[in-house]
């Protein structure tokens, strides 16, 4: 007989809605680490978090199930090695943060990380010098410095770098907005729906040299660890921005503060950090060029009922042996 064990345990709700979903299988909502472990022994499948004490008590395991899409804080050697299957809480969050990411590039696409600070400071000023200000109404046709530094988004280069669901959402965007495209993946192919063709990871540089937004939407993973350092800053546009919702370990941050005070890209919006919280001695709180969010990306009061549809959706699919709907590559976390 199937059996799920749930630790830390969940409410009372979620509990029934689970076991609706379970049907014949045996729920085991644990209230203690101590039940989980000796629940452990004959269940078949987990939700929440695994251990490896919990792990080695385990003689029947089948599946778990993750609480998390991002998977480098929970997979463990054992559990890479095991023969259970492993699913994620990926696709929760596509549209939400693709919603953030288009914050953050109209709001450089438009200077309003700018004017925001003039409006505190009770400033009338558009973004260039003087002269550049008094000449702007100098008749049809004249681009002065100001029209320059504010962008039109239909002339300008978006670049994903990990194109799965968050990522494909933000071209989606990307398009509707009338952007160029272009986006490098480790596995998919193609983003069907909008003919984006993409490229192999080992195109990355030419993204970076081509793109006037680089967006990085990809996991942490072996192979994303540090992958931007100080030569992809200088592969990049002077003109450029760089936009981070994807995993902070992925970014260098030494090398991007450096990068930005030689003024190698033109800015930079984070929501994750190398380092978090950002500390509060750090140069990139003082930038004008730099937007910084506290990892919110993804918040949206329609997480919590996505996640909980992720979970009986993929219990469903276990109890009648079908492929499950979020299944993860163990040994590439994702």
């Amino acid at each position: 007989m199937k059996k799920l064990v749930l630790h830390p345990p969940v409410d009372p709700d979620r509990l029934e809605k689970i076991t609706a979903a379970a049907g014949a299988m045996q729920v085991v909502n644990a209230d203690s680490p101590e039940q989980a472990l000796q629940e452990i022994a004959d269940a078949t499948a987990f939700f929440g978090k695994m251990t490896p004490e919990l792990l080695a008590a385990s003689e029947r395991l089948e599946w778990v199930q993750s609480p998390t899409a991002s998977l480098e804080h929970y997979l463990f050697p054992d559990l890479i090695a095991h023969p259970c299957r492993v699913s994620n809480m990926r696709g929760l969050f596509g549209d939400v943060i693709a919603d953030h990411v288009f914050g953050f590039i109209l709001m450089f696409a438009r200077n309003l990380h700018r004017y925001l600070r003039h409006q505190i400071a009770h400033k009338w000023e558009p973004v260039g010098d003087e002269s550049t200000r008094q000449s702007y109404e100098t008749g049809p046709g004249f681009v002065s410095e100001i029209d320059r530094r504010h962008l039109h988004l239909a002339d300008c280069t978006l670049g994903v770098v990990g194109v799965g669901d968050i990522g494909a959402e933000i071209c989606r965007r990307g398009k509707a907005f009338g952007m160029k495209l272009c986006g490098v993946d480790a596995k998919r192919k193609t983003v069907e729906d909008i003919g984006l063709k993409l490229w192999e990871p080992e195109r990355l540089n030419d993204l970076l040299t081509v793109s006037d937004f680089v967006v990085i939407a990809a996991p942490h993973t072996p192979d994303t660890e540090k992958l931007f350092r100080r030569d992809q800053f200088q592969q990049m546009k002077t003109s450029s921005f760089l936009i981070n919702i994807g995993r902070g370990i992925i970014v260098d941050l030494a090398d991007l503060t450096a990068a930005l005070q030689a003024g190698e890209i033109a800015g930079a919006a984070l929501d994750v950090y190398e380092t978090e919280p950002l500390p509060e001695d750090h140069p990139l709180w003082e930038m004008e060029n730099v937007i910084l969010t506290p990892h919110i990306a993804a918040a949206s009061p329609r997480i919590a009922e996505r996640h909980l549809e992720t979970l009986l959706e993929n219990i469903r699919r276990y109890v009648t042996e079908e492929e499950l709907l979020t299944p993860v590559n163990k040994e590439k976390w994702y």
